[in-house]
């Protein structure tokens, strides 16, 4: 055989070789561009705590909450509040506080309880008087432009409402004061307010509601005219007389 038409027979059969190789190679398939489904959110939680749990109508507790991958947050009573907290409130009668956390995965709830009993009866005098009622029955005072009890009259405002309900048939006026800042009209609702707040606290402790009258006096009638402070919060107050 010629030697050239050895070399073209060699070299066909060569590239038959590759080919046949390269038709069996196996296909690779490209890698996957999908993403792995997003990790399941998760659930709320939730707790509250009551300090102290056992306590006298008219003394604060301190309420305190936590939560986790919460939205929203209420609590009965109090209603919305921030996902973790503390407040201080003051029940007047045994109260389950009951906290629920809302959440994308779903809602989570806790509730404390606190135990509240009755002030130390007052004995009740012979007469209803004038001098009496005044020894016992003491104004409650407020802060600058409020109208919520402060803390520091809290066993006030419990001797007061142990003082009336010890003396049945006697009836009241709670009149609202404010200190001079402020216009008349202001004064007025202000005033107003602090009446009825120590209204509905006296009702809450077992005072009947009938008993009771609220007038406000706006800034019209102050018991200190001194431009200080000090005369000023003598001015800020509920006060009490007897509804003849």
């Amino acid at each position: 055989m010629d030697r050239r038409i050895r070399v073209k027979l060699a070299f066909l059969l060569l590239l038959v070789a590759l080919v046949a190789t390269m038709g069996c190679k196996k296909k690779v398939s490209p890698p996957s561009t999908a993403t792995a489904p997003p990790a399941s959110m998760p659930a709320p939680t939730a707790s509250i705590t009551a300090s102290p749990n056992d306590v006298t109508a008219g003394q604060q507790i301190v309420l305190t909450w936590k939560t986790t991958n919460a939205t929203s947050v209420k609590i009965d009573g109090i209603g919305d509040v921030s996902s973790s907290g503390a407040k201080n409130v003051v029940p007047w009668a045994s109260t389950t506080y009951h906290l629920v956390a809302h959440g994308a995965a779903g809602t989570a709830d806790a509730s404390v309880r606190v135990t509240v009993s009755a002030p130390l009866p007052v004995t009740a005098s012979n007469t209803n008087s004038e001098e009496d009622f005044k020894a016992h029955v003491k104004d409650i005072f407020f802060n600058y432009d409020k109208f919520d009890v402060r803390t520091d009259a809290q066993a006030p405002l419990s001797n007061d409402a142990s003082y009336l309900t010890a003396h049945p048939d006697l009836k009241i006026v709670i009149g609202g004061y404010c200190d001079e800042r402020g216009s008349d009209e202001y004064n007025l609702g202000l005033g107003q307010n602090r009446a009825e707040t120590i209204k509905k606290a006296l009702v809450g402790a077992g005072v009947t509601a009938a008993r009771i009258r609220v007038i406000s006096y706006g800034k019209e009638k102050p018991f200190c005219s001194d431009p200080t402070e000090a005369c000023w919060q003598s001015n800020r107050r509920a006060g009490f007389t007897m509804d003849h």
